[in-house]
């Protein structure tokens, strides 16, 4: 094995790794929440599908790409490749779908109280509920074209052309049909980034109105800390921000792959990282940023025997 071979094996592992037991403490901060009842909020329940989406994202990416990376040769069969690539998909539909609708759910939450938007309050948890389960529904059905798409290695020898990804390949037959089916499976994650951008630009509209309006109380006040609500929103602009820089890059590779038949391999190994990262991320940001998560982390800096550690 090259040392080219052992640098991409090490940064898929550390990226895989690092991902994975960052969603699994985000999920298991949201069950926490959810079994005591010390938070029932819409924003967990997106939390937990996000964290859960993430979590196929990066392990049925990273894994074989780390594998492949290390030099084992044909540890996928047919089946396998499309599993893999299937499952992946739909966890980054699932993914993209959930940061959207924390955007949407967000930008209800602040909205005033004279909008229109304010009558959805009491009801989006419910909303939330089917909304993320439909989420999931849909991208099973849409991601089933993935699985036509996809082989191992040699298992078909009458092709037009064939893309090899290191442990699997795609297969289509006419680049008509690769055209096709990217734009299916494309277009909702493209609504929902529109749909983010423009609930973006709301809250930032929202966020400078409000502290407009609050400009005497900082200079009365030098004691004033934001609040929860303007914090959260503050984080989830960032990580819509996050997530479109990635999506945009990510596009950009893909673009690549469909109109060159033999793309390179650093483009691949690269593109695979870029596939990850938001899904890596993200749970970081989170934590870091977002009110009940930075506050269990504070809980958990300052005492070994927080009883919220116990609990867990």
């Amino acid at each position: 094995m090259s040392s080219t071979d052992l640098v991409k094996a090490m940064v898929y592992f550390s990226q895989t790794l690092i991902g994975t037991l960052g969603n699994l403490f985000l999920l298991c901060h949201c069950f926490y929440l959810h079994f005591t009842k010390f938070q029932l909020s819409s924003t967990n329940l997106i939390l937990k599908h996000l964290a859960v989406a993430n979590s196929l994202v990066i392990l049925f990416r990273g894994v074989p790409e780390t594998m492949a990376a290390l030099g084992l040769k044909d540890f996928l069969s047919d089946l396998g490749c499309k599993l893999v690539f299937y499952v992946h998909r739909i966890g980054r539909g699932v993914s993209i779908g959930n940061t959207c609708l924390l955007s949407v759910f967000q930008v209800i939450t602040i909205c005033p109280i004279n909008s229109r938007w304010a009558k959805l309050k009491s009801r989006t948890h419910k909303y939330v509920r089917i909304f993320s389960i439909l989420c999931w529904i849909f991208h099973m059905l849409l991601s089933i074209i993935v699985p036509f798409c996809v082989t191992d290695k040699w298992h078909h020898i009458n092709i037009t052309y064939q893309k090899e990804f290191g442990y699997c390949s795609s297969i289509h037959h006419k680049k008509s049909r690769t055209i096709m089916h990217t734009a299916l499976l494309s277009l909702p994650d493209v609504l929902c980034v529109v749909l983010m951008l423009c609930t973006s630009s709301s809250m930032i509209s929202i966020l400078y109105r409000h502290n407009l309006r609050m400009q005497h109380m900082h200079m009365t006040n030098m004691t004033y800390r934001s609040s929860p609500e303007t914090r959260a929103t503050k984080t989830i602009i960032l990580l819509v921000s996050t997530f479109v820089c990635f999506y945009s890059l990510s596009l950009i590779f893909h673009a690549f792959f469909i109109f060159y038949n033999n793309p390179n391999r650093l483009l691949v190994c690269t593109a695979a990282v870029v596939t990850g990262s938001y899904a890596t991320v993200s749970p970081f940001l989170l934590m870091k940023h977002y009110p009940s998560i930075s506050n269990l982390l504070d809980c958990i800096r300052k005492t070994k025997t927080c009883h919220i550690m116990r609990s867990i």
